[in-house]
């Protein structure tokens, strides 16, 4: 009888921890946020969203939270546990964005700053998710291609190379299963899709595949018609406008394909056809910062605090 008691207890405490689970993933949801834009004119989206760190909470839940990869929380608090961050402390969110240089405005991956765009050039406007991306030694491929199949409750094909690892050539739908809940294939081996590990969102973890969180997959698989153009570009500084300002955003070169990252700034500058109005000390901050957050480098420079909060933040 006291067995019996004890398998039942066991069993309760798993149904408990999976519905924990749940109740987990379950508090994170998205809905479409749609920017508008006009190229090169208004090319940043967004802004800065301050919040309050909650008991309990790390910096990967809110980073999540707020739609950004972990990424992005990381370069911007530098010095921050990520794990205990300080309870009750106010700190900004950096939700806005220099839009990358685009061919089609349909959809654009940079994987420099591990972010995916959402492009609806008739309408003007543009959506945006954070992403996790091909692992070095595996590294996602640059290019233009085109969403040649879409797959809701995706089948893995396991590689060859990994068959041995998980034991199995084929994996079925499911939690465990690291496509998630839907694929969008541009190569007949990489894809757009959800993921098993959202925390990889943010970090290069993949074999090559985009990785999405499971809320923002949701979001975009149903907008995307099969045959949509797809740029896979590697932009680590870019430059925008706004309101007559002059922004660049840097990201830190995570492929290291420059080994001289000043050199390849300073060239990236002088080919800037605005780079006359651009500040060199407020440019080579940024650039020596990383920070991965938009700032305003001009020479007249308007009311504007982004500066200052990268300032602010890396302290």
């Amino acid at each position: 009888m006291k067995i019996g008691k004890l398998l039942i207890l066991i069993i309760a405490a798993g149904f408990l921890a999976v519905a924990a689970g749940v109740r987990a993933e379950e508090q994170f949801t998205a809905s479409v946020k749609k920017y508008g834009y006009r190229l090169p004119e208004e090319s940043v989206v967004g802004a800065p969203t301050w919040c309050k760190i909650k008991p309990k909470e790390t910096m990967l839940d809110i980073a999540r939270r707020y739609g950004l990869g972990f990424n992005e929380v990381d370069l911007l608090y530098p010095r921050m546990d990520a794990w205990i961050p300080p309870d009750g402390k106010r700190i900004v969110m950096p939700t806005f964005w220099v839009l990358p240089p685009t061919q089609h405005e349909q959809l654009v991956i940079n994987l420099a700053e591990l972010r995916i765009y959402f492009f609806e050039k008739n309408a003007g406007t543009v959506q945006t998710f954070p992403i996790g991306i091909g692992d070095e030694g595996w590294e996602s491929p640059l290019g233009i291609y085109s969403i040649i199949e879409k797959r809701p409750n995706p089948i893995w094909y396991v590689p060859k190379s990994l068959q041995a690892k998980y034991g199995m050539a084929s994996m079925p739908p499911g939690p465990e299963n690291p496509l998630g809940e839907y694929v969008m294939k541009f190569l007949p081996d990489y894809g757009v899709h959800g993921t098993a590990m959202p925390w990889g969102v943010g970090r290069l973890v993949s074999h090559g595949c985009i990785r999405c969180y499971p809320e923002h997959i949701r979001i975009l698989y149903p907008q995307v018609p099969l045959g949509t153009k797809i740029e896979v570009i590697y932009e680590p500084i870019k430059f925008g406008q706004k309101g007559g300002q002059i922004y660049v955003e840097v990201h830190p070169d995570v492929y290291r394909k420059f080994p001289d990252f000043d050199q390849f700034a300073a060239e990236k500058l002088s080919k800037y056809p605005q780079s006359q109005q651009v500040d060199q000390k407020k440019y080579m901050m940024a650039v020596h910062l990383q920070s991965g957050v938009p700032t305003n480098v001009s020479r007249i420079a308007g009311d504007d605090n982004c500066l200052k909060i990268v300032e602010f933040t890396q302290e």
